[in-house]
């Protein structure tokens, strides 16, 4: 009797993704990995870099920052209308997280629009509804051709960036190894 080979190969995998913003535990749900940003992963993980840091950047039209100011410091976002974003995990709303010279200041805003995804936030901020904080890589187009203006931009600090982790107790399959391999940000 011959062994069969218990490689994989790449067109052999198929790959099943589940997209939300919620905190999953893949060990009880059966996952072999998961994704999440540098600062949120669990102690007990393997973490493999998948993605380059980031930020975030508080975001406005031209025609809102000129009808109601450009904000200089975080604190000032109080007086304005801003976009929140609904955090899935908590239920909350996100504080907004901004950090100069070493000092982090978390901020609550107030405003009429809330969302739990950043892409209707940059739209609402675009339609001059408000200020928004979301990530500097998704509102690049917005901001180059001037349909919205980075304020705070000093305030804004990296965070880390995405990591792919699976539990570091199990043993992973090839075609898991393989999707690592691919994924590893280089």
């Amino acid at each position: 009797m011959r062994q069969r080979s218990m490689t994989a190969r790449a067109s052999d995998i198929h790959v099943e993704l589940l997209v939300d913003n919620s905190f999953r535990n893949i060990v009880e749900e059966g996952y072999d990995g998961g994704v999440r940003l540098g600062e949120s992963l669990e102690k007990d993980m393997i973490a493999v870099r998948i993605g380059p840091d980031w930020r975030l950047v508080a975001v406005a039209s031209p025609a809102y920052l000129a009808a109601h100011g450009r904000p200089d410091h975080p604190q000032d976002l109080i007086r304005h209308r801003c976009i929140n974003m609904r955090q899935e995990t908590s239920g909350g709303l996100y504080a907004w997280e901004f950090e100069k010279d070493g000092q982090g200041l978390k901020v609550r805003v107030d405003g009429q629009l809330t969302f739990n995804n950043p892409y209707a936030m940059i739209d609402a901020a675009v339609s001059g509804f408000g200020v928004a904080y979301v990530p500097k890589d998704i509102v690049e187009t917005h901001t180059a051709s001037g349909a919205l203006a980075v304020v705070l931009d000093d305030w804004s600090p990296g965070f880390d960036g995405y990591f792919l982790y699976y539990p570091s107790r199990r043993q992973n399959l090839p075609a898991f190894q393989i999707v690592i391999d691919a994924l590893r940000h280089r």
